[in-house]
C-alpha cells in the first residue's frame, strides 16, 4: 500500500445499536477501507463487551470506520449511517436496549461535527423520520476495540439467530439505499 494512499483516509467513529450489524453494513459500502467494532463514549479503560453489556460503564458499541474520501465523502458515510438504523429511539435499537446501544456520531474533528449537524438538520427539515432524531454529536473519545471474537462476527456466524434476523435486515437496508452495485 502506497502512502499517498494513507494520507486519503479519514476515520469515523459511529454508534447506531450492536456493533455487529454497523460492521456488516459498513463493510459492504464501497469507499470503506476498514470497520473495527468496539467501544467509545465510557469511563472505564480497556472495556470487555461484558462489561459493556452492563450498561454501567458508559460505553457504547461503535464501529471505527477508516474511509477513502475521495470515493466516500463523511455526508454520504452519515447517509449510510441514518438510512440503515433508527436515529428516532433513545438508547435502544428494536430489542438491543440500553445506552451501549445509543445513537451517536463520536466527530473526529469540528468539520465532522459540523457535517453531522447539517446532516441531522436537513434530515429534520425533511420530516425523513415520523419521530425526532435522538442522535447524539459528541466528541470523539478513546476507542477500544471490541475483542477478536467479534471482529468480522457476520461473515463468521451468519446462520447465527440473531444474524439471520438483526444483522441481516440491517444488510437488507442497505441493499435498498444503495443499491447491488455498490456492494463490495
Amino acid at each position: 500500500m502506497s502512502l499517498a494512499n494513507d494520507t486519503q483516509r479519514e476515520t469515523a467513529l459511529l454508534g447506531g445499536g450492536c456493533f455487529w450489524c454497523l460492521e456488516a453494513v459498513f463493510s459492504r459500502v464501497d469507499g470503506v477501507v476498514h470497520v473495527t467494532p468496539g467501544y467509545a463514549g465510557g469511563s472505564v479503560a480497556a472495556p470487555t463487551y461484558t462489561q459493556v453489556c452492563t450498561n454501567t460503564t458508559g460505553h457504547a458499541e461503535v464501529v471505527q470506520i477508516a474511509f477513502d474520501p475521495v470515493r466516500l465523502s463523511y455526508r454520504a458515510l452519515l447517509g449510510v449511517f441514518f438510512a440503515t438504523h433508527d436515529p428516532t429511539t433513545l438508547d435502544r435499537q428494536g430489542e438491543d436496549v440500553g445506552a451501549q446501544y445509543r445513537s451517536v456520531i463520536f466527530a473526529v474533528d469540528a468539520a465532522q461535527q459540523a457535517t453531522a449537524q447539517e446532516v441531522i438538520a436537513e434530515l429534520t427539515a425533511a420530516r425523513a423520520f415520523s419521530s425526532p432524531i435522538v442522535t447524539r454529536i459528541e466528541a470523539a473519545t478513546r476507542f477500544w476495540p471490541a475483542e477478536v471474537e467479534h471482529h468480522d462476527y457476520y461473515a463468521h456466524h451468519p446462520e447465527q439467530p440473531y444474524c439471520r434476523v438483526v444483522v441481516a435486515g440491517k444488510v437488507e437496508k442497505l441493499r435498498a439505499y444503495l443499491g447491488i452495485s455498490a456492494f463490495h
